[in-house]
């Protein structure tokens, strides 16, 4: 619960008198999105008293928000753009924050020329401003008309429907956008050669045929007002809920013969599980491979770095992109920004390491089939969110899967 004041501190969520695990009908582990807005709703809507556990020291899972030393709001774990078609959802969460109408632009950085004599920049996904950026005003725009003329306005055509075009200056432009946009960008974002690189991605790759620079289309885009942090703290603020931050679970959880035991006591509610399906089997059948983060932090003493929230680095540089905090929450504080240069690289399990990213192949899949088939022998014990999944979602598809869920088990 909330401090007198409102102030969050980790004392607000310490456990305080509980004297036994039956005075909880639900554990829920992880207080990201998937677990957050479960217990939530279990509190809320099914009068369910829960416990949340939570390894960090703080809620708000990757979407946690803090001020850096400069006085600077960043997103800790990288940036965290919320976007959405789903109305509840949007309307759910609306609940907990006002909104900072936010629309994502990004552009791409690439040098001008093989001498690296200065860097142009167009919006991605790649559109007819890019287009007229890339080829130049006449040739982008005439270009452009024909794309038009091809498929219509406001499309999005995908990278494969461009190259199976008969027009060789049509295909080319699928060519130049494969190049520039898409591979080498690719290429450092998974460790993967060109040849690595799923057919399939690739032909998904869109060209939008329009001026539109957003990067999401979404009918519900912004930032929570005061930030993704005070978002969580009140979701969590119910009297029905009890967090513990600094709480490993998996110190404190036996997995044995269909039983599931939290401190030596069986629990007999269900447990809703947010981390790594492997880990919570203690890695069995082998690690489950994933594409980890380094975010390398940098103050500037002026007022913008750069002229948008997120610049993709697509051809060189050993980073994928620069992120501007400023720009995505709309803070003022003049005379100061803090940049983020983000680098991929492959998960070895380090502590100091996050696994972000599944690796998603049949290999992987079939890998993470076992650790599900483990899961299911617990009636009581469900998966759910990146890391339990093994899947890629969106904060508001897992929002969604959340209350999903919770519709199930109340």
């Amino acid at each position: 619960m909330l401090g007198k004041n409102g102030a969050f501190t980790r004392a607000n969520f310490d456990r305080n008198d509980v004297s036994a695990l039956t005075n909880y009908d639900a554990l829920i582990v992880g207080a990201g999105f998937a677990g957050a807005v479960t217990a939530r709703r279990l509190a809320e809507d099914g009068n369910k008293k829960v416990l949340v556990l939570e390894r960090r020291d703080h809620v708000a899972g990757n979407a946690y928000d803090c001020l850096d030393a400069a006085g600077i709001l960043i997103h800790q774990y990288g940036p965290h753009i919320f976007h959405t078609n789903d109305k509840r959802v949007f309307d759910y969460l609306s609940r907990f924050t006002r909104w900072r109408d936010y629309q994502h632009t990004v552009v791409a950085s690439i040098p001008r020329d093989s001498a690296g004599h200065g860097r142009l920049q167009y919006p991605v996904p790649f559109n007819l401003d890019s287009m007229e950026a890339a080829f130049g005003p006449e040739e982008g725009k005439r270009l452009g008309d024909k794309l038009i003329a091809a498929y219509g306005a406001e499309k999005k055509v995908t990278i494969l429907e461009l190259r199976q075009n008969p027009d060789p200056e049509i295909s080319a432009i699928a060519d130049y956008v494969y190049e520039h946009v898409f591979v080498h960008y690719t290429m450092k974002q998974w460790g993967q050669r060109p040849e690595e690189i799923d057919p399939a991605t690739t032909a998904r790759v869109p060209v939008f045929l329009s001026r539109d620079p957003r990067y999401f289309q979404d009918a519900y885009q912004g930032m929570p007002l005061e930030g993704y942090t005070p978002m969580f703290e009140r979701m969590l603020d119910h009297p029905n809920i009890t967090v513990e931050l600094g709480s490993d679970a998996l110190k404190r959880l036996e997995l044995d013969s269909g039983v599931i035991k939290l401190d030596g006591e069986a629990f007999n509610g269900p447990v809703v599980y947010t981390g790594q399906a492997d880990e919570l089997f203690a890695f069995q059948f082998s690690p489950l491979p994933y594409r980890t983060l380094d975010f390398r932090y940098e103050t500037i003493d002026r007022d913008y770095f750069q002229s948008h929230g997120t610049v993709n680095y697509t051809v060189d540089e050993d980073f994928t992109r620069i992120t501007e905090f400023k720009h995505l929450t709309g803070q003022k504080k003049p005379g100061v920004t803090t940049i983020m240069r983000e680098y991929s690289k492959t998960y070895a399990g380090a502590d100091h390491e996050i696994p972000y990213y599944a690796i998603i192949n049949p290999d992987n899949n079939a890998l993470y089939a076992k650790y599900k088939a483990e899961a299911d022998k617990f009636p009581q014990l469900r998966l759910l969110g990146r890391l339990a999944e093994y899947k890629y979602y969106n904060m508001d598809a897992i929002a969604a899967r959340a209350l999903a869920l919770a519709d199930e088990m109340r």
